[in-house]
């Protein structure tokens, strides 16, 4: 059934404005964007791929949502079906992104960092395996392993408030790789994504606009919509009213105002 309000179409972010950081939907929050989905379109858009993305949404994304866009729209799904994928590998080729990636891996395993886990040791030294898996719209740059406790993730996350790893990292790589075309965007706790000009949260847009769709109103709701965010561009393109959020419980009282009050 059609939502009330189908020209309306709401964009969400997902990590820190649906779910809190690396976490699984709520099931509050599940059942209440349930409701928000019959008054208004409902797109979602993250940096992840889609295994985690319908992982946090408790293997539910594709049969609740009609618009899913993961690796920030490189990887298209709606109606639950498949529609279109875009490979970073095939824009940059494996040389140059064989370049970018031996820097980064090299540049990583030089870091002093507070209990280094054996999870950082085992992704810095399986780089063939890690180069295989690099996503297919952008390189993930983490400072330390992908399989960490929460609480590990925490350490990491106030560690990089006061030294400024990511950040360091960030201006390194521009600084080695200038005329690449880069974007670097800051987002989660451990991590950083990298990806070619135009293929920030923007680049679903385009799946949006050019199908015939007739919105009167496109919102996008996102927790980092600050320079350097990975919200930012979609936050302040000109298509789009932006949306500020500061936790999922924020999000519901925002959309809880604009649809149900």
């Amino acid at each position: 059934m059609s939502p009330k309000h189908a020209s309306k179409l709401f964009i969400f972010d997902i990590d820190g404005t649906l779910t809190a950081s690396r976490k699984k939907i709520t099931p509050d929050m599940e059942e209440f964007m349930s409701k928000v989905t019959e008054e208004v379109t409902v797109a979602l858009v993250g940096g992840s791929d889609f295994v985690k993305i319908n992982e946090q949404l408790n293997g539910q994304a594709l049969v609740k949502y009609e618009y899913v866009f993961s690796e920030n729209g490189l990887v298209y799904h709606r109606n639950g079906e498949l529609v279109a994928t875009k490979s970073i590998q095939e824009h940059m080729g494996n040389e140059k992104l064989q370049s970018f990636i031996n820097f980064a891996l090299k540049y990583m395993s030089e870091l002093t960092l507070p209990c280094k886990s054996i999870y950082f040791q085992s992704f810095i030294f399986k780089k063939m395996r890690y180069f295989h898996r690099v996503p297919k719209g952008h390189a993930k740059c983490m400072s330390r392993g992908k399989k960490l406790l929460q609480e590990e993730r925490d350490e990491f996350g106030e560690y990089d408030k006061v030294h400024h790893i990511r950040e360091k990292f960030v201006a390194e790589l521009r600084k080695q790789f200038p005329e690449m075309g880069l974007v670097y965007s800051i987002g989660g706790q451990i991590s950083f994504d990298v990806f070619p000009e135009g293929w920030d949260k923007r680049y679903c847009l385009q799946h949006l606009f050019t199908e015939g769709n007739s919105f009167t109103e496109v919102h996008f709701f996102g927790d980092k919509t600050f320079p350097g965010g990975n919200d930012h561009e979609i936050f302040t393109d000109p298509r789009v009213i932006g949306h500020t959020v500061t936790s999922p419980e924020d999000t519901r009282k925002q959309l809880t105002d604009m649809l149900f009050s």
